[in-house]
């Protein structure tokens, strides 16, 4: 008896060592917005049932995302393309370091951390909204929006060839498929006609969203860090490496910005890029890669509301239609396969 009551007292005392490890460990974490969870690797999404706040956080992003065109119209009225950028980056930083010093949280300092925080800007934001900015001076607005809403397209080609590190079924390529058809007929059948004209701009836009692509395929990297961390870091290291540029070919001080473009790139700071990066982030870790590029879909409908309201641009003829397509595509690339199949079933 003696004996198995020494027994359970080691046992007890052991199993409250292990715990009081972990609740150190947990708080270590806590302090420096890192947190590693043995069972789930950086380059897979969390396992676990989808409910629906993870699908209420990729709508909140769409919403945040989907101001990002009609602000930087905007913006760029009186604000060189470099010095908007860089702009609102450090605005969207400031911003969310200051959250995260009321929250008690610190960003790390070691140099892998800020390895992959520098590679997923320059792949997410920082290169490809540069040459996408560089490429609208040739192309339509219209053209635009539909070459850049092939981002799920090349998301689900280099997950099913590529990577592999999630299911790519066919009823997601399938809805990505169905979300650029109804782009293509929010934006209307006619832009489609002016293809071709400017072939070098034209790919340097597709070659920006195979960068978007892969940042969304990068970005699981990062789950190992809060999303608001890996949000701070990322836009302060995109703000400062644009920020000599503007300095050299801008000339900011020489500047006249309108009160308008001003209010756009704070509020596009704070929004579109503090709120909207740190909400992708959250995404990728909850929804995985090919379901978060759903938002490219949803934003097309709540820009073109946007623009209708902020700028006063025309409804479009074929809106309903798009709306159809779209929200058909992004029900096919959110749904659960398991879903499908005991609807399926039940028929």
């Amino acid at each position: 008896s003696s004996m198995r009551g020494n027994a359970r007292g080691a046992h007890q005392g052991a199993e409250e060592h292990s715990q009081s490890m972990s609740r150190n460990m947990l708080k270590q974490a806590s302090k420096t917005g890192s947190v590693t969870a043995p069972a789930i690797t950086p380059s897979t999404p969390a396992p676990g049932a989808r409910g629906w706040r993870d699908y209420a956080l990729l709508l909140a992003l769409a919403c945040c995302w989907s101001s990002t065109y009609p602000l930087t119209k905007i913006g760029l009225g009186s604000i060189p393309p470099v010095t908007f950028i860089s702009a609102r980056s450090l605005i969207a930083a400031a911003l969310l370091f200051a959250i995260l010093w009321m929250r008690g949280l610190k960003v790390p300092t070691d140099a892998r951390a800020w390895k992959l925080f520098a590679t997923q800007q320059l792949i997410n934001s920082t290169v490809p909204f540069l040459v996408i900015t560089w490429s609208q001076q040739y192309v339509p607005a219209s053209n635009t929006v539909v070459l850049a809403s092939t981002t799920p397209i090349f998301a689900f080609l280099i997950t099913w060839a590529i990577t592999r590190h999630e299911p790519a079924s066919l009823l997601k390529l399938l809805g990505a498929i169905l979300g650029l058809a109804g782009t293509i007929a929010i934006i209307g059948l006619d832009a489609l006609s002016g293809f071709g004209k400017e072939i070098v701009a034209e790919i340097a836009i597709l070659l920006a969203t195979v960068s978007f692509a892969c940042a969304t395929i990068f970005g699981l990297r990062l789950s190992d860090y809060d999303p608001m961390v890996v949000a701070a870091g990322s836009l302060l290291f995109g703000g400062t490496v644009l920020l000599p540029v503007a300095l050299i070919v801008d000339h900011p001080w020489t500047l006249h910005p309108t009160p308008q473009a001003l209010v756009a790139t704070v509020v596009m700071g704070i929004f579109s890029s503090a709120f909207g990066l740190m909400l992708f982030y959250m995404c990728l870790t909850r929804l995985g890669t090919l379901t978060t590029n759903a938002q490219g879909y949803l934003r097309i409908p709540i820009g073109v509301a946007l623009s209708v309201i902020l700028l006063g641009e025309s409804v479009p003829s074929n809106l309903a239609l798009g709306l159809v397509l779209v929200m058909c595509g992004v029900a096919a690339m959110t749904v659960p396969a398991d879903a499908v199949k005991r609807w399926l079933r039940r028929l």
